[in-house]
């Protein structure tokens, strides 16, 4: 019988979303034995530091670095992972396939709503992008830095006012009832790649990328290309207050773009439209827009620093 290992990071969501991955492929294979193994990150190991200083000692990938080694030593013949947390290069014979079927993209506040939150309240996100948008939307406001897997960082609920989660997380682990809110795209466009699955194999193993062929989603390929595209050319990564949100309609492909300062006193943004076909060409469009309106000052902004 033919054996695929399939490697993801440890916590409930990732394994939901192994599990998630893996359903259509256990029908359609049957001869095929897939086998689950957890690969702890940098990012699990450490909570206390700061997102920016894991992922500049890990090479760029908090989330992703060990994952990526375990492939190319071949104790792992796939990874899954959530693709927002993947740097935006391939590491050198390793190949991301095209990403399967969306989920929610949008960002949820569990607690209360925006509008609901009193002033000075404590809300629980170590996200740069996450902490820049509430601050731009509610200066008042007052950050606090939360890590650990969602069910941990819902607990937190019990000290703080909200907390801010991916939308898909919580869907995934049967957690949509504790969502106050939904932030609204338009305001709030998150994470590039946010939502979807990362998919990555080793690019010499035919055998793993025949039988995997199939799983991608075209529309929501061309949308997180064009998004991680725009990333790519501002030199950003996960530890950035950047937002990217691409949406397909009859083929076009658009792609709302956002940078804001890390304190939240400044937010600049674009929005362009082009075909599906070209993805990464429309990301390095909008990209061309933001750095028109001086975004390289605004990715020098001091952090800020959540308690």
């Amino acid at each position: 019988m033919v054996e695929l290992v399939v490697g993801s990071r440890a916590s409930q969501l990732a394994r939901a979303q192994v599990k998630e991955f893996l359903a259509p492929l256990r029908a359609r294979f049957p001869d095929v034995a897939f086998r689950h193994r957890v690969i702890l990150e940098d990012g699990d190991l450490d909570r206390k530091s700061d997102l920016r200083e894991v992922s500049e000692r890990g090479g760029g990938a908090a989330f992703a670095g060990r994952q990526a080694a375990a492939l190319l030593d071949r104790e792992v013949d796939v990874v899954v992972h959530s693709l927002k947390d993947l740097p935006t290069a391939d590491p050198d014979g390793l190949l991301l396939l095209p990403a399967p079927p969306r989920a929610d993209v949008r960002d949820a506040l569990c607690g209360a709503a925006l509008a609901d939150l009193p002033t000075g309240a404590r809300v629980g996100t170590s996200a740069a992008r996450r902490i820049a948008q509430l601050l731009y939307a509610r200066p008042d406001l007052a950050p606090e830095r939360i890590r650990g897997n969602v069910p941990t960082r819902l607990t937190r609920l019990r000290t703080l006012d909200a907390v801010v989660l991916a939308a898909a997380g919580l869907h995934r682990l049967g957690r949509a009832g504790e969502v106050a809110e939904y932030l609204p795209l338009d305001r709030f466009p998150p994470s590039p790649g946010q939502g979807a699955l990362g998919i990555q194999v080793r690019a010499d193993d035919a055998g793993a990328r025949e039988l995997l062929a199939g799983t991608g989603d075209p529309v929501t390929d061309a949308e997180v290309r064009a998004e991680r595209a725009m990333l790519a050319e501002l030199h950003g990564g996960c530890s950035v207050p950047i937002g990217a949100h691409a949406t397909t309609a009859d083929g076009i492909l658009t792609l709302h773009g956002q940078l804001t300062t890390p304190r939240g006193t400044r937010q600049i943004e674009a929005r362009l439209s082009g075909t599906s076909a070209e993805p990464e060409k429309l990301g390095r469009a909008v990209a061309a827009l933001l750095l028109d309106q001086d975004a390289e000052t605004l990715l020098r902004a001091p952090q800020f620093q959540p308690r």
